[in-house]
């Protein structure tokens, strides 16, 4: 994609140039890709009015014409595939197939959420009286996404919001926003002007959205500081909240497992999108019984992996996406080499002359004290650590202020118990990441507020409204 594209806000329907822009890099090359407008405040105000004055009838719109719509513009986004993985490989980095799966989460999700209707919940229907609660769009809610999965994570937003009945104004990461507004052209005639605005920044957008007395709800995925943040600066308003916050998921691997093909999917958790995942498998405690041969497929999996640009045939693994969070994880590295630990892949890795390109990096059991393993590294570097009693495992593995996700691998039975034990908002037994459109997913702690997907989620873009009717009416 030529630096001299020009790319577009998206406010009441139209597209508007940026009064500045600023440069978005791709992070396999270090070269600048293109431009992004840079939203002014009265950018912003423009386009909360803009969905401000499109919510009343967006709201008063039949929710199966709101189902349709948002299907549309899935199928809008899933007719032009091809450029669409191609700018997200660009900004992103991550290999076409894997940007062809964020891609196509967009139409996914608008489908799924083109089939949710939310309930009429009644309480009483007697000769007395009718009571029944309904669930009513807030009004306009602003999505920030991030730069991990930019397109797949602004839709799980942004179509059940629209369903529900709410405007809309999306927020993609300043490190990921081409591919974003690039959607904006293409979807902006499949909904009313207003109804979903996009609107690309810098780093005093998002503190502008989330005060901003006009939005009445943010839902944000991205670290948990920011989303410290995010929750101070929307409590003037009072504004609802939906926070998706960082993770440092662990994954426990007992005994009687198959060793080659669990290692295989723990490594899959671990290393997907270069282990820029928030509900990653962060760091693996494994048994004494199986550390040796587990460790050992762990790292023969590793030196399989290319590592690369993500538009070159038979890369596995892109960059890290920003210069900001690769000298974070080579930090994380340095320490883990500075205090001496043991490290089984990646110690002797060359810093390549362009690109944030970081291999697959595991540390054989580091102190339970360790950075690497007390620290979330939203990258490719793993802590091994070994373990025999599963109730000091436990222990650790719950002594977290996160608790987003985490795995067991072992016999069903025995996984299944510890699984209930795990503090965290989501546990996968035998498996990783499966997200089912109707099972909610947040986090516990300091890992979120709120939940994400199926009727939970779309629920939390509405407000209960009860409405209890006398059925006797009172005589003159």
């Amino acid at each position: 994609m030529s630096s001299h594209r020009t790319f577009h806000l998206l406010i009441g329907g139209n597209l508007v140039p940026g009064e500045t822009c600023f440069d978005v890099i791709n992070p396999a090359t270090e070269a600048v890709l293109g431009r992004a407008p840079d939203a002014t405040r009265a950018q912003l105000d423009a386009a909360v009015a803009a969905a401000r004055k499109a919510f009343p009838a967006w709201k008063a719109t039949p929710i199966a014409e709101r189902q349709a719509k948002v299907a549309a513009m899935g199928e809008a986004i899933a007719a032009h595939m091809d450029e669409l993985k191609r700018l997200l490989t660009a900004e992103q980095g991550k290999p076409l197939g894997d940007a062809e799966g964020d891609v196509g989460a967009a139409p996914y999700f608008c489908g799924l959420a083109a089939q949710l209707t939310p309930p009429v919940e009644v309480h009483e229907d007697s000769e007395e009286r009718l009571s029944a609660t309904y669930h009513v769009p807030l009004g306009v809610v602003c999505a920030i996404s991030p730069w991990n999965f930019p397109v797949a994570d602004a839709f799980w937003k942004v179509a059940p919001a629209l369903v529900a009945g709410n405007a809309v104004i999306l927020k993609p990461s300043p490190f990921t926003p081409l591919t974003t507004l690039r959607i904006g052209e293409l979807v902006r005639d499949t909904l009313p002007a207003g109804v979903l605005n996009i609107l690309s920044g810098q780093d005093e957008l998002g503190p502008w959205m989330t005060a901003h007395p006009g939005i009445d709800k943010v839902a944000f995925t991205g670290s948990t500081a920011t989303g410290r943040r995010v929750m101070e600066s929307a409590a003037a308003t009072l504004k609802r909240l939906t926070l998706e916050l960082g993770g440092n998921d662990a994954a426990i691997v007992l005994p009687g497992i198959d060793v080659e093909a669990t290692a295989a999917k723990v490594f899959q958790a671990a290393f997907t999108n270069s282990g820029q995942v928030c509900f990653a498998a962060k760091r693996i405690y494994v048994h004494d019984d199986v550390y040796e041969p587990f460790a050992a497929a762990l790292v023969e999996l590793g030196k399989q992996a290319k590592v690369g640009d993500g538009t070159e045939q038979g890369t596995t693994f892109g960059p890290i996406q920003n210069r900001q969070q690769y000298g974070r994880v080579m930090d994380l590295i340095e320490d883990s080499r500075a205090n001496g630990y043991k490290f089984l892949l990646g110690e002797d890795v060359e810093v390549p002359e362009k690109g944030y390109f970081i291999p697959p990096t595991i540390i054989d059991n580091p102190p339970e004290t360790s950075r690497i393993v007390q620290e979330e590294q939203f990258g490719p570097v793993l802590p091994l650590l070994r373990f025999d009693d599963i109730e000091a495992v436990l222990q650790k593995a719950n002594d977290s202020e996160y608790g987003l996700g985490g795995s067991v691998w072992g016999p069903p039975d025995q996984a299944e118990a510890i699984a209930h034990r795990l503090d965290t908002g989501m546990v996968w037994v035998n498996e990783f990441g499966s997200l089912a459109h109707s099972q909610p997913f947040g986090g516990r702690k300091q890992s979120g507020y709120g939940v994400a997907n199926g009727m939970p989620g779309l629920l939390e873009f509405t407000t209960p409204h009860t409405i209890v009717t006398s059925r006797k009416v009172a005589s003159a």
